[in-house]
């Protein structure tokens, strides 16, 4: 397995995405994922956002990271696909996302849908909304050979019943699964159990834990963190993370293990890189 940092983690530190990149080189880190922003933001131009708009040119960008020995594992477009305007603002924005990312060498599309079930629609009105996104999604995936991952963080997708559905909609060995081990925690789902069930389809790992305080508040009220104030090792996810762990050695899993939890420039993110380091080596995985 490999493993890498989500630059979300960079947010309240206002680091530009070539400072997180200098981050990974001093860290002995060589992937990395990133937020995709479609147009023009004020606090990214003026350098105090940690991800990459898609009028920057991703040969060029390639290059540069290739200076840091740091690649892409993923590119986050994940722009909620569930509601109404799904098909008008989330699939354009995937599929400028997908050509990007052939281009920046990055595998991985990341794509979700909405914290929410959306006003004004039925359950199966928003999988049909859904299911023909992702059919025009995964046609351009497929011509540019670009993996396109259903992260579980919304009101569909960390429900199992529903991710199987999600992930049936079109048969591709391009539309995969990115687990999440806070997020589903936290939607009050047991990650050792959601995890077996789409292990086949798994090519991507966000690892989050969890703080005792934040569980004992909303687990099973909220579908996902967007970044974890918890150090891996020191929350209540912990156990289930090792045990996550351990079901992907099994299964020979080998891709990358995406950190994701509060950088702001301090220990934290460290800790965490030191704990997943020695939680690998203690289950036999190796690390490349």
């Amino acid at each position: 397995m490999r493993i890498g940092f989500h630059t979300d983690a960079f947010n309240s530190a206002y680091w530009s995405f070539e400072k997180c990149l200098q981050w990974a080189s001093d860290n002995d880190v060589h992937f990395i994922e990133c937020g995709l922003i479609d147009g023009v933001s004020w606090i990214h131009g003026l350098g105090y956002q940690p991800h990459v708009a898609l009028y920057e040119d991703p040969a060029l960008l390639r290059r540069k990271m290739d200076r840091y020995g740091v690649r892409f594992s993923q590119v986050d477009a994940a722009y909620p696909l569930s509601g109404e305007d799904g098909p008008l603002r989330g699939v354009p924005y995937v599929l400028k996302s997908i050509a990007w990312a052939a281009q920046a060498g990055s595998p991985c599309v990341d794509t979700t849908d909405g914290l929410h079930m959306p006003e004004g629609l039925s359950e199966e009105e928003s999988m049909a909304l859904m299911k023909r996104s992702y059919e025009k999604i995964i046609e351009v995936a497929e011509a540019h050979e670009i993996i396109v991952n259903i992260e579980p963080h919304g009101h569909f997708t960390t429900r199992p019943e529903f991710m199987a559905r999600m992930l049936a909609f079109v048969d591709s060995k391009w539309l995969r699964m990115n687990m999440d081990t806070g997020n589903t925690f936290i939607a009050g789902q047991e990650p050792t159990e959601f995890l077996p069930r789409f292990i086949d389809k798994v090519s991507h790992v966000h690892v989050k834990d969890v703080s005792q305080s934040l569980a004992d508040a909303v687990r099973g009220g909220q579908t996902g963190i967007a970044v974890s104030h918890c150090a891996l090792g020191d929350g209540v996810n912990a156990e289930n993370i090792k045990a996550c762990l351990a079901q992907l050695r099994d299964h020979g899993y080998d891709g990358v293990l995406s950190l994701e939890c509060e950088g702001a420039a301090g220990p934290m993110i460290e800790k965490s890189l030191a704990w997943i380091r020695g939680t690998c080596r203690d289950l036999g995985i190796k690390l490349h």
